[in-house]
């Protein structure tokens, strides 16, 4: 979370880049491989955590963009460009639909420059997270944005990033207040295990980066008063609107989750 006149430090690891380097991706440097490094080896299976979300987070635009209708995304910390980003997954649907971008990481912003030259229906916005305002009243969201049409904003893997004390629901609430009935937010999340492993996740982090704050079911909730919750609720990740198993070893059951799989939430909230 540093502001839009930083160059990229390659000394000094990035959240942004850390999730690359997890994800299988090459936007990364030694020192992000480090702290990544730690999770792979000092926490097996804990690289499912951002498999788990990345993968709820492209159910969640097909979701939106199929079933509720929405052509507006606000995507709030985006991070490095993957496989499928969100307006890569919107736009196959449906060609029209909108997305902002909104991140501070330089790297980030690199790629985000470049992905104006090819998309003139997708704009990065270089403003924190936790400035709102800003980001709302920022010409490029301005421009393509349309706040009497439902917008989708996306909380995605950010709002663990955001201390208590800089007000998180805060910032929800902010958005809340500026789209339209029939806006919908999606939100995933660390979430409390109670267990060694969520603790020993979280010191890395919070000792890496001064921030990663676990919340419990409740708290993530919280997070979206004045919201109707939607069906699952907030669950673990994979347990959120999973795609229907295939294949001659499917048995119509759920399978088991790992600890790991059950320590990031997701879910979808609608304003009436």
């Amino acid at each position: 979370m540093t502001g839009e006149s930083s160059s990229i430090d390659s000394t000094r690891p990035s959240i942004a880049r850390v999730y690359d380097y997890l994800l299988g991706g090459k936007d990364n440097y030694a020192v992000d491989r480090e702290i990544g490094d730690v999770f792979k080896r000092d926490l097996p299976g804990s690289v499912a955590i951002a498999f788990a979300n990345r993968a709820a987070l492209t159910r969640a635009v097909g979701e939106l963009v199929t079933t509720a209708g929405v052509r507006q995304f606000i995507d709030l910390g985006s991070g490095l460009p993957t496989a499928d980003n969100v307006h890569q997954v919107a736009q196959r649907r449906a060609p029209g639909t909108r997305v902002v971008y909104v991140d501070t990481d330089p790297q980030v912003l690199v790629h985000g420059r470049a992905l104006l030259e090819e998309n003139d229906r997708t704009r990065v916005v270089p403003v924190d997270v936790r400035d709102p305002e800003a980001i709302r009243n920022h010409p490029d969201t301005r421009e393509l944005i349309d706040f009497d049409r439902p917008v989708a904003v996306m909380f995605s893997a950010v709002l663990h990033h955001v201390n208590d004390e800089e007000d998180p629901a805060g910032i929800v609430r902010y958005w809340r207040d500026q789209v339209p009935s029939g806006s919908h937010f999606f939100v995933s999340h660390f979430r409390s295990g109670n267990n060694p492993e969520t603790a020993e996740a979280e010191k890395v982090l919070q000792g890496t980066f001064g921030r990663g704050r676990w919340r419990t079911d409740a708290e993530i909730e919280a997070l979206l008063d004045g919201l109707e919750i939607l069906e699952p609720g907030i669950v673990p990740a994979p347990r959120w609107r999973p795609e229907p198993a295939r294949g001659p070893a499917d048995d119509g059951g759920e399978r088991e989750l790992t600890v790991w799989e059950h320590l990031i939430a997701a879910g979808m909230a609608r304003k009436a």
